[in-house]
């Protein structure tokens, strides 16, 4: 059966190292459309020497977190790196050998096609989430921030188109101005016509809400059930999002024709939409010897990006197609045809085509290309108004280019001079030769008899000359320096660039050693030396000449349309929608320009964020990631300026002003809300003061620390005044300072108690400093044993060190005998001593309560990898939750402050991943109460967790986990098989 897979993959994939294969159908467990998923996926690359097949991709389904990739299970199993397995080994061998090298072995071929990415993986700012923070209060709109909108479920490819259409006030304005006499209401009788008018209305109370309500984000499920019914129809089947736009503009239009046809029946150039989105081209050319012109309207412009470096060149590659040569008697027949806008849109759309089809395996593949695209674009240059000056302009740029292109084929010959496969720089190899001939042989410069230096020499490396010398231009030996040639002579130094006159270079010694010619006389040598200077001169200026030539021609063509009499029409960016994922499927989100703030805003279903241009850059342009740019919303000056202007003042202001200015029913559908928001909240309070928080670990637990400490629990400590929180710790060492008392006896009978004192202090220092010198490993961490080896490794300040160990002198605790009293009495006295000024308190406390934490977070790594050898994955995970989160505030503050951030993460990590697989198996039993219990788990432990851990810095096999566990789940959705209920 292993075998038949095997070969199934193998003829699906093109994949031939039967290992590799092997490896990822291991870590599929055996599911064969699951390890296509992995070798197909576009980072999962076949070793070097495999036959091409990989670097496909698969779809996920729409609307999936944008933080996230695809899985790459087998790394998504396996522990980090060796660290990892060195202190999982530590605590347990919780697997076996066999299983874990296996496992190791896999992951790290797997992670070795990917690692050069993840190297240029720029991190990401993590935006809010839902559920992270369930407090009411959480949910409600901060001032005149921007309302997000809720995912239900797939559906964020909406929230991306809406909330770019709502931020265009002239649109908002219509959408919520839309109304209809009552004879056109009652007189529809089509169904398109019927739904038209329904999606109007909840179109208009979702604006409504968007402007008024006092929530975070709105929720657009009765408007997007309208879409969703009418795309599951036989004849109006969804396809991408771009289909969806079309849609969604195809029905305000003819909604608003309903309202047109009132006044002007059929006329569709006074449709407001029509007005707002759509233009006309026309195009001209020639076919067949045939010459054609016709003028079309266009609504959304589409872009192929494929090929093109900006949006510029992308769109004159659309607007100019073939060759525009009128056809003659003597020459064949060619097409072509050219395309000038004849009327611009006040909101123009560009649709960039960033899919493909693969007709090997019968799917779409993203175009994952680099597209970049201004903030301003002049449109100028495609207006037919602008026809002839722009024809001038484009065989320009023709001439340029090609006399470009003949400027760098003659600086190539200069670069890289030669006949045979090793070439160099003409003026390099001048200088070669004169050195060959300026070097003297080796019996005419030998050293002093006896002198060191003959000894020391060691061989010269070969010239150019030798290369020459050579067969063919075959190299015995190489010069180094002849690697860099080029670029030296590319970037030339000032000395270089002066034309200094050609001079051997090197000491005598290093010349005595180099090939030289048997006998050079003066004569011959000034002959060649005054050769190779002139020819050197004259090169270098050859290759000035041409560089500035190519310089000059480069700035013309950059310049080319910066003509102010094409910068007249200016289209300003508005949104920019993005897309990550593959072609059919993936996560949308969009970047709106929000005039007021003069920033751009990132909207991100129901996460509103302030953003900037660099973000949006990242995000949109493509080329790093497999997030890009597929929609791009530019405004005239017309509409920039009108948004501005009506933007002029306080927002809240101005949202209260469009709010006021409702109809009645939409002001009251609002007020509505709010009232059922306030409902909200108050039930919610009441269940909230019904129930006792249990997600953090009970202080009963502690009672497993290593130092078997007892007293008050660490959470409340660490609210308790620095002097309890240092006695505490001075209560954990308390057999030790007894040990270091009993050992001052002759000191206290001898010299008295402050010698004693003095002697104990100074010997448990001298114990102390030395154990703060070993290096904590799993199996031993001295940070455990004392509060001052965890303040010495961490450089605390030595006043905080001081009074610490006084305070272990002067705890209470000690009160055992004479002398121990004695040398309490006496330290507290001392500590009394010490002021405000000797010792800031603010800085001691907070050392004391980050060794606290690192305690606490000791404890619950231990219980937690206790319960999850036990199996108990529930609890393991609240455990190493807690763990994890509290030790990345101490790492914030230096490498030991905390324990090993990876031993916490590869069993948090390995743990969410059983509990999740509980979780699913509950789910598919069809049972109701293992249902119930399943979807409870991941609810109030899975998700959680997983928010935790999605954010800016997130590891790559946590990023790899968490896509194994969201693919499991999003899995399940749209099975015909699986029950209703299940599916809800």
């Amino acid at each position: 059966d292993c075998q038949m897979l095997l070969n199934q993959l193998k003829e699906i994939t093109g994949i031939q190292d039967s290992a590799f294969l092997h490896a990822a159908l291991k870590a599929a467990n055996g599911d064969l459309m699951e390890a296509v998923t992995f070798l197909t996926e576009e980072h999962a690359q076949e070793p070097a020497g495999s036959c091409p097949g990989a670097g496909l991709s698969l779809p996920l389904a729409v609307g999936q977190p944008r933080e996230l990739n695809l899985p790459d299970a087998a790394t998504a199993l396996a522990p980090a790196n060796k660290d990892d397995l060195h202190a999982a080994a530590a605590f347990g061998a919780l697997e076996s050998p066999k299983a874990q090298a296996a496992e190791r072995d896999a992951a790290e071929r797997l992670q070795e096609a990917r690692s050069a990415e993840n190297k240029n993986r720029p991190k990401r700012k993590r935006c809010e989430v839902w559920g992270e923070n369930p407090k009411q209060n959480d949910w409600r709109r901060v001032g005149d921030w921007p309302v997000g909108m809720k995912n239900i479920g797939n559906t964020c490819w909406f929230s991306a188109v809406i909330q770019s259409l709502f931020q265009l006030p002239e649109f908002r304005r219509l959408v919520l101005g839309y109304s209809l006499p009552p004879n056109v209401l009652e007189g529809c009788r089509s169904r398109t016509g019927k739904r038209n008018i329904a999606f109007m209305q909840e179109l208009q109370c979702l604006f409504a809400l968007m402007l008024g309500t006092r929530r975070k984000f709105v929720d657009p499920s009765a408007a997007l059930e309208l879409l969703r019914d009418a795309f599951r129809s036989a004849e109006e089947q969804q396809q991408d999002v771009s289909e969806f736009t079309h849609k969604l503009l195809d029905w305000l239009e003819d909604a608003f024709q309903l309202a047109v046809n009132v006044k002007s029946p059929g006329d569709k150039s006074e449709n407001p939409m029509v007005q707002l989105f759509y233009g006309t081209f026309l195009t001209e050319g020639v076919h067949e010897g045939n010459t054609f012109s016709k003028i079309e309207t266009f609504g959304q412009y589409p872009l192929q990006v494929n090929g093109y470096r900006n949006l510029n060149e992308c769109l004159e590659g659309a607007m100019v197609e073939g060759e525009m040569d009128e056809p003659t008697a003597s020459r064949s027949v060619k097409y072509g045809q050219e395309r000038w806008f004849t009327k611009l849109p006040p909101v123009l759309t560009f649709e960039l085509s960033r899919f493909e089809f693969n007709q090997s395996l019968g799917q779409p593949e993203k175009i994952h290309t680099r597209l970049e695209f201004p903030q301003t674009i002049y449109m100028d240059r495609y207006l037919y108004c602008s026809k002839e000056l722009i024809q001038m302009k484009r065989e320009e740029m023709k001439r340029l280019k090609e006399k470009m292109v003949i400027l760098q084929q003659k600086l190539e010959r200069y670069m890289k001079y030669g006949s045979g496969p090793a070439r160099f720089p003409l003026p390099d190899m001048l200088q070669y030769v004169l050195e060959f001939i300026a070097t003297k042989p080796a019996a005419a410069v030998s050293p002093a008899r006896g002198s060191p230096t003959t000894l020391l020499q060691s061989p010269a490396e070969p010239g150019v000359l030798e290369v020459l010398s050579q067969p063919d231009g075959i190299l015995e030996g190489k010069d180094p320096r002849t690697d860099d040639a080029a670029f030296f002579l590319a970037h030339p130094s000032p000395q270089q660039e002066s034309s200094t006159p050609l001079q051997p270079s090197g000491s005598p010694a290093e010349m005595s050693e180099r090939p030289a010619p048997h006998v050079v006389s003066e004569e011959e040598l000034h002959l060649v030396r005054t050769c190779l200077q002139r020819w050197r001169n004259e090169i270098e200026q050859d290759v000035q000449d041409l560089k500035e030539s190519i310089t000059r021609i480069n700035l013309s063509i950059e310049q080319m349309y910066c003509d102010p009499l094409l910068q007249q029409v200016p289209y300003h960016l508005h949104a920019v929608l993005v897309h990550e994922g593959q072609a059919n499927a993936g996560h949308y989100w969009a970047y709106v320009y929000d005039q007021p703030r003069k920033s751009w805003l990132k909207y991100n279903d129901i996460s509103v964020t302030e953003s900037s241009w660099e973000e949006l850059e990242r995000d949109s342009f493509g080329g790093l990631k497999n997030a890009s740019a597929y929609c791009l919303m530019y405004i005239s000056e017309k509409v920039s300026r009108f948004a501005a202007d009506k933007d002029d003042g306080s927002e809240v202001g101005q949202l209260q002003k469009e709010v006021e200015a409702l109809p009645p029913e939409l002001r009251h559908y609002i007020q509505e809300d709010n009232w059922r928001l306030e409902q909200e909240a108050e039930e919610w309070e009441e269940e909230q003061s019904c129930k006792i928080p249990q997600m953090e670990p009970s202080p009963a637990s502690e009672s497993q620390d290593l130092s078997s400490e007892s007293g008050p629990d660490q959470s409340s400590v660490c609210e308790q005044s620095v002097r309890s929180l240092s006695s505490e710790h001075a209560m954990i060492a308390k057999e030790q300072t007894a040990k270091a008392i009993a050992n001052t006896a002759d000191a206290y009978e001898k010299n008295g108690v402050e010698a004693a004192l003095c002697e104990a202090f100074h010997e448990e220092y001298s114990r102390l400093y030395l154990l703060s010198k070993e290096t904590p490993t799993p199996q031993n961490d001295a940070r455990l044993q004392h509060v001052l080896i965890y303040f010495l490794q961490n450089n605390a300040p030595q006043q905080v060190v001081e009074r610490t160990l006084l305070e272990q002198f002067a705890d209470k605790n000690l009160s055992y005998d004479e002398r121990s009293i004695s040398i309490m009495k006496v330290a507290r006295a001392k500590l009394r001593e010490i002021g405000p000024d000797d010792v800031d308190m603010a800085e001691y406390k907070r050392w004391h309560e980050d060794y606290s934490l690192f305690r606490k977070v000791s404890v619950y790594l231990l219980t937690g990898l206790e319960l999850y050898q036990n199996r108990k994955y529930q609890e393991s995970l609240t455990y190493l939750v807690y763990a994890y989160q509290s030790n990345t505030k101490l790492l914030l503050k230096g490498t030991n402050r905390g324990v090993n951030e990876s031993l916490i993460a590869l069993y948090r990590r390995k743990c969410l991943l059983k509990l999740n697989e509980v979780a699913a198996s509950l789910f598919v039993s069809c049972e109701e109460a293992r249902v119930a219990e399943g979807m409870s788990i991941l609810n109030e432990l899975i998700i959680p967790c997983m928010h935790l851990m999605n954010n800016f810095e997130i590891s790559k096999e946590d990023l790899d986990a968490i896509e194994v566990m969201r693919n499991r789940w999003c899995s399940y959705l749209g099975r015909e098989d699986m029950d209703g209920r299940e599916q809800l």
